[in-house]
Order: C-alpha cells, then sequence, then structure tokens
C-alpha cells in the first residue's frame, strides 16, 4: 500500500507533464498561444519543477519526508484547479509554474520514501522497478488520458483531474506511510534561485533563437545572463556547508554517468511525445481521444522493459541495460525521422514508438537503482533530487533545443513551399495567407513534418550521446552486483 501511494504521486506528477501535450492545439486556440510560445504551457512545469525539485528533496531530508510529501501534493492539487480556472495565457503559465513547484516538492520526497521504506536487495529492485515503470510510461498513459478528457470535456479537465487523485494521495498518506526521522540542517534558498534562474534563462534563449534567430540582441542576453547566473549556482554550492546539491555526489562515476545519461534521455523522450503529438492530430488528422489511445501501447512494452531489467539486474548490472535501451531508443527516433506527409500511424509511428519505449523502460529502471545505490539515509532526499532535476531540466533543454530546430527547419521548408502554393492555390486560399501570413492544408503540413523530422534527429542524437556515456562511463563493480542481491556491499567511492 505504500507503495501505492507513492506510485499514484509520482504517476499524477509525471502524467501531468505529457497530459497537458494532449490538449495543446485546443489550448493554443482557446488562450492564443503563437506554436513556439504553446512550448511554454510545458516548459512553465518543467522547469521550475526541475529547478526547485533540490530544494524539494532537501526539504523532506530536513523537516520529514511525509509531512513534506503532503504538503507538496496538496500544492500541486492547488495549482491543478486555478490552471483549470485560467482565462488568459498569463493565468496558465503561472498556474503550470505553481504546479512545478508543487511537483518539485513532492516528487523527490516520493523517491526517497523508496529508499527508506524498502530493503536494498530484490525489495527495492522491484519497488525501483514499480516507480521507473511509473516514471517512464506515465507519459504514454498521461496522453491517453488526456484524450479522453479533452475528447468527452474540454482542455481544462487534464488539469481537473489532478484534484481528486491528489486529495487521495494526501488523504493514504499518513495511514500508510510512517514518517522519516529528520535530519536537522538549513536551506539552501541561494542555489535553489539561481539554479531555477539560470535554467529559465537557458531555456528562454533558446526558444527566442528559433523564433528571431541566434544574432539576436536578447537572444545573446538571455544566454550571457545564463552562463553568470549558473556561475553563481555552482561557487554558491562550493562554498555552502549544506549546499543544495552535494557536488560529491558526483565523485562516484557511475552516478554522474547515471546522471548525464538521464539529462538526455529525458530531452528525447520529452521532445518525441511533443511533436508526435502535433503531428498525429495535425497531419494524421487523429481526434484528442484517437491520439491518446495511440498513445497507449508505448506504455505496455515501457512495463516490459521495466520488469524484465529490475528482475535481470542483480545478475548482469545495470550497465548492458542503459547501453542497450539508449540504442534501442536512438534507433526508435531514428525511425521516425522518416516520417512524412504520406505516412501512416501502422506503418511509420507504432513501430519506432515501441522501438523507444522498450528501451526507456529498460534505462530507467537501471538508472533509478544506480543513482541511489550506495547512498546514506541522510542524503537519500539530494540524491533523488538530483536525479529528478536531470530528468526534468534535460527535458526543458532538450525541448528548447527541439524547438529550436523545429522552427528553423520549419522556416526553410516554407521559403521552399511559399513558390509552389502561389502557382497552384485557390483564390481563397491565397486570401487566407495574406491575412494570416500562414499557408494553409496540405503546405502547412510540407512544413509541420519537415520540422517535426529535424527535431527527431536531434533527438536520436540526444540518444546516441547516452549510449556512449553508458558504454564508456560506467563501471559495475563486485559491491553493486552485491547490493543488488540484497547483500551490503560496500558503497560507491
Amino acid at each position: 500500500m505504500a507503495l501505492l501511494v507513492i506510485a499514484s504521486c509520482q504517476l499524477m506528477v509525471v502524467l501531468d507533464i505529457t497530459i497537458v501535450n494532449i490538449a495543446l492545439p485546443d489550448i493554443q486556440r482557446s488562450l492564443d498561444f503563437s506554436t513556439t510560445g504553446l512550448s511554454w504551457v510545458v516548459n512553465a512545469y518543467t522547469l521550475t519543477f526541475g529547478g526547485l525539485l533540490l530544494l524539494g528533496g532537501r526539504a523532506g531530508d530536513i523537516l520529514g519526508r511525509r509531512r513534506v510529501f503532503v504538503f507538496g501534493v496538496l500544492l500541486f492539487v492547488l495549482a491543478s484547479l486555478l490552471g483549470g480556472f485560467a482565462q488568459n495565457s498569463g493565468q496558465l503559465l503561472a498556474a503550470r509554474a505553481l504546479q512545478g513547484i508543487g511537483g518539485a516538492i513532492a516528487s523527490p520526497t516520493a523517491l526517497a520514501l523508496i529508499g527508506t521504506t524498502f530493503r536494498e536487495g530484490p525489495e527495492r529492485n522491484r519497488a525501483f522497478g514499480a516507480f521507473a515503470a511509473v516514471s517512464a510510461g506515465g507519459g504514454a498513459i498521461g496522453l491517453l488520458a488526456g484524450g479522453v478528457l479533452v475528447e468527452w470535456l474540454n482542455w481544462r479537465w487534464v488539469l481537473f483531474v489532478n484534484v481528486p487523485v491528489g486529495l487521495l494521495v494526501a488523504l493514504a498518506t499518513p495511514r500508510w506511510i510512517r514518517e522519516s526521522q529528520p535530519h536537522p540542517g538549513r536551506f539552501d534558498v541561494t542555489g535553489a534561485l539561481t539554479s531555477t534562474a539560470g535554467m529559465v534563462l537557458l531555456v528562454y534563449g533558446f526558444i527566442r533563437a528559433g523564433q528571431d534567430g541566434w544574432r539576436d540582441g536578447l537572444t545573446l542576453a538571455a544566454f550571457a545572463a545564463a552562463v553568470v547566473v549558473l556561475a553563481v549556482f555552482v561557487l554558491t554550492e562550493r562554498r555552502s556547508g549544506q549546499p543544495i546539491t552535494p557536488l560529491h555526489m558526483f565523485a562516484d562515476r557511475n552516478r554522474a554517468g547515471t546522471y548525464g545519461i538521464m539529462l538526455f534521455l529525458a530531452a528525447a523522450m520529452l521532445g518525441m511525445f511533443f511533436f508526435l503529438t502535433l503531428f498525429v492530430q495535425n497531419v494524421l488528422d487523429f481526434s484528442p481521444l484517437r491520439a491518446g489511445l495511440a498513445f497507449l501501447p508505448v506504455s505496455a512494452v515501457i512495463a516490459i522493459g521495466a520488469g524484465a531489467a529490475s528482475r535481470l539486474l542483480p545478475r548482469y548490472g545495470p550497465k548492458p541495460f542503459m547501453v542497450v535501451g539508449a540504442v534501442l531508443a536512438a534507433a526508435g527516433l531514428a525511425w521516425l525521422t522518416l516520417t512524412d506527409v504520406h505516412s501512416t500511424y501502422a506503418g511509420s509511428v507504432l513501430g519506432p514508438m515501441l522501438v523507444f519505449g522498450l528501451g526507456m523502460g529498460m534505462q530507467f529502471v537501471s538508472l533509478t537503482l544506480m543513482a541511489l545505490s550506495g547512498v546514506s539515509g541522510r542524503e537519500t532526499g539530494a540524491a533523488s533530487g538530483l536525479l529528478n532535476v536531470t530528468q526534468q531540466v534535460g527535458g526543458s533543454l532538450g525541448l528548447s533545443l527541439l524547438v529550436t530546430m523545429f522552427g528553423t527547419a520549419g522556416d526553410a521548408e516554407a521559403r521552399r513551399q511559399i513558390p509552389r502554393f502561389l502557382a497552384e492555390a485557390s483564390p481563397a486560399e491565397r486570401l487566407w495567407f495574406r491575412r494570416t501570413g500562414e499557408l494553409p492544408g496540405r503546405w502547412a503540413d510540407e512544413i509541420l513534418t519537415a520540422g517535426v523530422s529535424a527535431a527527431f534527429v536531434m533527438a536520436a542524437i540526444f540518444t546516441v550521446v547516452a549510449a556512449l556515456i553508458a558504454l564508456v562511463v560506467i563501471q559495475v563493480r563486485p559491491s553493486d552486483l552485491e547490493r543488488l542481491q540484497g547483500g551490503t556491499g560496500p558503497g560507491p567511492r
């Protein structure tokens, strides 16, 4: 029951990243977002989530994980309610940012609760396998749930649905989860604020580059400010007696490699869901419900990959699953680059998604176990927070880079399509173009598909980098296998 409560919270938090994706076209029409501006509906959540995860994990270590967990869940519920009632783009983005804060408090505490509730060995392996399956598969489940809600109700219900789920989790927590022992300390607020501000500036720079070019003054200023603020963050952490980011966590090559792999894989995964959602709804003309059902098989293969990895990890260690998982993810994304306006779901989308999902299932359980292996109880929250940070920051940075690639390739394709459009378009279509500046119909599909294909090329490169890190950096030691089998081998060096 404790695992069910913890996993339900994680599902709600992870699901919220993609359940909104399926509603993006409706949100865009309802609240008048641009296509590039629409990515901020995702980034407003993932940036505050990623930027404050370390503070959330630290809060659980200091104040007690159960009470912090419940507070984060209730804050998430309140933000979801406000977002559902949003009347303009500013209100929605503010609510999404507040959701990210609630998720940042609840999610690392949930992962830390697994580390302290279940004994190291087979019992914890199974618990982490379930948690990893929820973390990786929740994205696909979110697309299905979002499709159902948007089709049968409207886009606001992708936010309202969190309210009853979150309240049930908050009510069940005191009954099934015991409070952890608080560890006295202080909060590194400066570290939390500088890390969040630095990442926001960096992502804004990439998104603005996609809109206004790499020579734009504000683009360059955003990148320069990001470098300065992130440098201040690193200096703050090095001098702090109780840093929000314990830099010694990176001294172990396996843990540092794990964080690097998660960074690139999260970038690829969030981008895949974001752009495939646009493709199946705008080019294949799927309804929101049908689009959600189209992603359902991904959840099944992620669960299969996570289950196989959790059973076989004690025998082979995590490295083979990290390498093979990343290679499978890269193969799936490379396959998706072949999509065009004549593609079909069965012929061009389903197969790549299944290959990608199997690889991600293998990866997430391996990365979760390696990140927390051998960590002391005092720093479990910090270690789990770092893993979540790399996942969320990787997703935000990756999506901003992919949106930039999408915009650049789309603009180039638009320049190629305009002469064809002017030669073949009807008078009504030419009038639409003069009024809106956008190409209609099949010409718009060509532009969108060119941008999506370019984004998948970059996403495939991300997963190749993850595979190389796993191959070169990760080392499985006898003590690692002993802990996975339930022994008491020494912690990481």
